[in-house]
């Protein structure tokens, strides 16, 4: 740490400064002791709900110790920045079961990289004002629990639908952290009570992933099932994604909070290639060339060409049954992969069952 530091509420509030003007729509700071997260983490681990995302436990105590994931740290400096693009259109491409649905977040760019370098330059900032500290910056990179840190940080609460939630801007928003070994004035936390009786992000999760309020069976969730899941996505619950091919919204999409959510003035993150209004079979037909040149820097290579083929068959599973559709199948049914052709398979059986 530093030997001579500023006053240190000075150097807080400047500090929120810096961040927004690198973009960051709000800035919060909080200590390191995250309480009652751990316990639930823990629980929610022991009930098997992470599927086959091992990393959730792959890190002992660290993910809800930032003090021991980063010894010396102090405080956690929790940014929020948005990612909403302006015209999103959610409801209307749900509606239309020949479009493919592509969660909002993945439309644009990656956003690790330009969050995490915002950040970095916001510890530059803080290291020419005060000299050199210790500090480390992550976006949704390591075993950091965010969300909770976040809400102990003041940026929102952790809704019923497990997602952080603000008041003025909903929750189309990433977070990252900064951990440093300042002892910074924190931020007062929020809490939980905004939901009050509302319940529609449990009500319309189309395989019914919600344990409860609160708790997410991952197994269940198509974020998990179309990103996460490395295998074959369960027979039962494939009629339910309908044609959510890369994560999903629909719990966001009806939280009265995301009325106030306003659109990024981030150019990285609008819609690339055409993927917020692009049809199932067209995407289906792209080879793999084709799918890293128009994925590149983008987090669908989360998924993979094999898994995005995947995501797709099952998307025309459940499409209305058409010439395109049916040709779009029946052109992968010999594709080298097991996992694809099973897919495939599934999906041409969906329409001859019609």
């Amino acid at each position: 740490m530093s030997a001579c530091l500023p006053d240190l509420n000075t150097l807080a509030q400047s500090i929120k400064d810096w961040g927004r003007e690198l973009g960051f729509a709000h800035v919060g700071i909080a200590d390191v002791a995250l309480g009652e997260h751990e316990h639930h983490l823990q629980r929610w681990l022991e009930a098997g709900y992470q599927g086959e995302m091992d990393y959730m436990a792959a890190h002992g105590s660290k993910r809800s110790h930032p003090d021991e994931l980063v010894p010396g740290t102090v405080r956690v400096v929790s940014l929020r920045m948005d990612y909403l693009p302006g015209d999103t259109r959610m409801a209307q491409m749900l509606a239309q079961p020949e479009k493919a649905y592509i969660s909002r977040y993945a439309l644009g760019r990656d956003y690790h990289k330009l969050v995490r370098k915002r950040v970095q330059h916001l510890a530059e900032r803080i290291q020419q004002a005060i000299g050199p500290f210790g500090f480390r910056a992550f976006v949704d990179s390591a075993p950091v629990l965010e969300k909770a840190i976040a809400e102990q940080a003041g940026l929102g609460w952790i809704g019923k639908n497990t997602l952080l939630l603000n008041r003025k801007a909903g929750s189309y928003f990433f977070l990252a952290e900064l951990f440093v070994d300042l002892p910074l004035p924190v931020d007062q936390a929020q809490t939980s009570e905004h939901c009050g009786r509302c319940q529609a992000c449990l009500d319309i999760c189309p395989t019914a992933a919600f344990v409860g309020p609160y708790v997410l069976d991952a197994r269940r969730c198509i974020s998990y099932l179309t990103i996460e899941l490395k295998h074959a996505i369960p027979v039962e619950l494939r009629p339910l994604i309908g044609n959510r091919v890369f994560g999903c919204d629909d719990c966001q999409i009806v939280c009265p909070w995301n009325r106030f959510a306003r659109p990024t003035q981030e150019n990285d993150f609008k819609p690339r290639h055409g993927l917020d209004n692009a049809e199932l079979a067209a995407l289906f037909l792209w080879d793999e060339a084709t799918f890293l040149n128009n994925t590149e820097g983008s987090p669908l290579r989360r998924a993979g060409y094999e898994r995005w083929l995947r995501n797709l068959a099952v998307g025309l599973g459940n499409a209305p049954t058409t010439i395109p559709v049916l040709e779009a199948l029946r052109a992968r049914r010999e594709h080298p992969s097991a996992l694809v052709r099973e897919h495939v398979e599934w999906a041409l059986a969906q329409h001859e069952d019609q």
